[in-house]
């Protein structure tokens, strides 16, 4: 919980260096006046999604909102295991970033661990995803059509469509997330 509260303090702190209003921003972000002050207040958990298209808004990586560090690294960038920074996202999803350390990135790496729950919501961003099922099974929802992925397949979608995953089969999932 601790790290949602740094999270939303960070997007506070950009949102008032940006000189937006909260509905503004809001409006910009694509949600409700409520859901935002939420999510700016650690009173709510914050999708990967949201964050993304935070980073966007406010023109700054990914990385500088999930760590308050700006990416320095332009030639390579190597993770080691268990070494990138990770949003959990209650028991449904952790993200580790896998990139966090290169600057201005063409897309966002994550290895994520899903969870057996499936969100209430379905979740959508502008622009495409990768996801590369590394361990276990993934059932993976969008909009009307539900998708069963195992062990060494993937999928390439456009992720404007709204989205959620969750494991099946008695055990979490792990895999591989694109984002461009």
């Amino acid at each position: 919980m601790e790290k949602i509260k740094m999270v939303a303090a960070r997007i506070k702190t950009l949102r008032e260096i940006a000189g937006k209003s909260i509905p503004d921003t809001a409006k910009l972000l694509e949600v409700t006046d409520e859901q935002y002050s939420k999510y700016e207040n650690g009173q709510s958990d914050i999708p990967i999604s949201f964050l993304y298209a935070a980073s966007r808004v406010f023109n700054v990586e990914l990385t500088a909102i999930l760590t308050g560090e700006e990416p320095r690294l332009h030639r390579y960038s190597v993770v080691r295991k268990g070494t990138g920074p990770s949003v959990e996202r209650k028991k449904e999803y952790t993200y580790s970033d896998l990139a966090y350390n290169f600057i201005h990135k063409k897309m966002e790496v994550f290895e994520v661990k899903a969870g057996q729950t499936m969100p209430k919501t379905l979740n959508k961003h502008t622009g495409q995803e990768f996801n590369f099922i590394l361990e276990g099974t993934l059932k993976i929802i969008i909009e009307n059509n539900e998708i069963i992925l195992n062990e060494g397949d993937s999928i390439f979608f456009d992720s404007g469509h709204a989205h959620a995953m969750c494991a099946t089969g008695g055990r979490d999932a792990r895999f591989l997330a694109v984002i461009i």
